[in-house]
């Protein structure tokens, strides 16, 4: 749900539910009596600053060595981490937070105000790709040692959910002044990074900080984070046991790793789909009329298309919205439904009975077989697709913009980050900066209403992108993480890969 405000937060940090005692294990792969942790990720850092953070597959990286301000527990509720408490003024324009005043960095230097106000401002100013989360920041202030101001330019509903992500990533004040935080990052995090046995690119290694303020979710004294570009590395390292948990790349081989003895967790966080952009027409004037949207929604099979590209891991939907959103509606996951004569009859009404040419990107990396299909199932219906491989520029042709539509896979953001990203005008994936007055009234609800009214509005929004087609999504993916024996795994709603402090010892 849309949270703007927390109550107290009383309760001590160490009491989070994030499952397994304290206790520590083997592991289920490592073995050998200590209370080791190997895990696969699918891509490797491209610098351990965060101010160039990433989050996504790439946040376990971070979340060893640096601490967030805040943190997003598995129900995706914001809880207390590095600040205690937080609170916003009247008209949610001022965030005020409090810090814990017992945190010392790996480098022992102390956790202060000014030193977050520091990594605050230097992510807003940094070369994250998420840096734009700050973009309605006026301002970072430190009041005192333990007290930070963050006033926004205007109101923010998801501000609280960046603080858990990489936005709210703290490092050393010491070690940002040294310069070597891309290779050598200190944190006050449970994890110190080994940076002679680390092979970048390849294998991270850490060790446990001695000194960390909440040992009791601290379940391990070493950690490795090996990387699996290639799924059938993957596979052979959970068939060999050399690994704990891994995060598949794809779902092919779920039966092998579940032959193994491996449990699989899965959430479902992004969507595949076509976003139709140009819904003003600009460049494909067929796009502009809504009657030709909802017929491209009718003419795509989407049981057949999850069964042929995901061999059925996923869930059909026609909504961009997540399961874990204020704004979903289980009935929108079936609104349209596949009929070619329904499509065809609206096609006929708006005036394209003999169909027409739309140009659409490709890429490699989202299967030569996905495009295959929906050339197929579109022309139908009369539409005939020109496919243009960009290459390494496929995403930023696709925003230039140079393309009406595309087959895109997105995360499936919480209800603000969501508007932000996909659907305001100014949105990254609005590369039309198309406008719609409904639209905007609604969004506007959202961001200056109380919870209840951001709630309301926020499902009122997704039914009304749904009736207007301005995307036709096909379904959710599951996204697999494997755990062996020993091991258990809680995944998050709101990110591809687990928290390191939801992966413990089986009980």
């Amino acid at each position: 749900m849309i949270r703007w405000k927390a109550a107290a937060a009383t309760l001590a940090v160490s009491a989070l539910a994030l499952t397994a005692c304290s206790g520590g294990s083997t592991g289920g792969g490592t073995g050998g009596g200590d209370t080791s942790l190997t895990l696969g990720a699918i891509t490797a850092p491209t610098t351990l600053d965060p101010a160039g953070a990433e989050w996504g597959n790439r946040a376990p990286y971070y979340q060893a060595v640096f601490d967030t301000l805040l943190y997003a527990d598995t129900e995706g509720e914001i809880q207390p981490w590095l600040a205690t408490d937080w609170a916003y003024n009247d008209d949610n324009t001022v965030l005020t937070l409090t810090l814990r005043d017992d945190v010392t960095f790996t480098d022992d230097s102390a956790l202060t105000a000014d030193v977050v106000v520091e990594n605050l401002q230097r992510f807003k100013d940094g070369t994250s790709p998420d840096a734009s989360y700050f973009a309605d920041v006026a301002s970072f202030e430190a009041s005192d040692d333990t007290t930070v101001v963050i006033t926004l330019n205007a109101p923010n509903p998801a501000f609280l959910d960046y603080l858990t992500r990489d936005p709210g990533l703290v490092a050393s004040s010491e070690a940002i002044a040294s310069g070597d935080l891309t290779t050598a990052p200190v944190g006050s995090g449970p994890y110190i990074l080994d940076t002679a046995a680390t092979v970048t690119g390849t294998s991270y290694v850490y060790t446990a900080n001695p000194d960390y303020w909440n040992p009791d979710v601290q379940y391990y004294d070493a950690l490795t984070i090996n990387v699996f570009q290639d799924p059938t590395a993957a596979l052979n390292a959970i068939k060999a046991n050399e690994a704990d948990a891994v995060r598949l790349s794809t779902n092919d081989n779920l039966a092998e790793v579940e032959a193994a003895g491996w449990t699989v967790a899965a959430n479902e966080l992004d969507f595949q789909g076509l976003l139709l952009l140009d819904r003003a027409g600009t460049v494909s004037e067929p796009l502009a009329d809504v009657r030709v949207r909802q017929a491209i929604n009718y003419a795509i099979d989407r049981d057949a298309m999850l069964e042929a590209l995901q061999k059925g891991h996923g869930t059909v939907t026609t909504q961009v919205f997540p399961a874990s959103s204020a704004a979903y509606d289980e009935s929108l996951d079936e609104y349209y439904t596949y009929d070619v004569e329904k499509a065809q009859e609206l096609m006929d009404e708006a005036g394209y009975s003999d169909g027409f040419t739309i140009s659409m990107p490709s890429s490699a990396l989202l299967g030569a077989s996905t495009y295959s299909l929906i050339d197929q199932q579109l022309a139908e219906i009369g539409i005939t697709v020109e496919y243009t491989d960009p290459g390494n520029n496929f995403i930023a042709d696709l925003l230039a913009p140079k393309f009406p539509a595309s087959f895109m896979a997105l995360e499936q953001n919480p209800d603000w980050q969501l508007i932000q990203f996909m659907i305001s005008p100014t949105a990254i994936f609005n590369p039309y900066h198309y406008e719609d007055e409904t639209a905007d009234a609604i969004i506007e609800r959202i961001q200056f209403g109380d919870e209840a009214q951001q709630a309301e509005a926020a499902a009122e929004l997704n039914r009304y992108i749904v009736e207007q087609a301005w995307f036709a999504p096909f379904y959710r993916v599951e996204g697999s993480m494997a755990s062996a024996p020993g091991t258990t795994v809680e995944m998050n709603p709101t990110n591809a890969y687990p928290s390191i402090f939801d992966i413990t010892p089986a009980e």
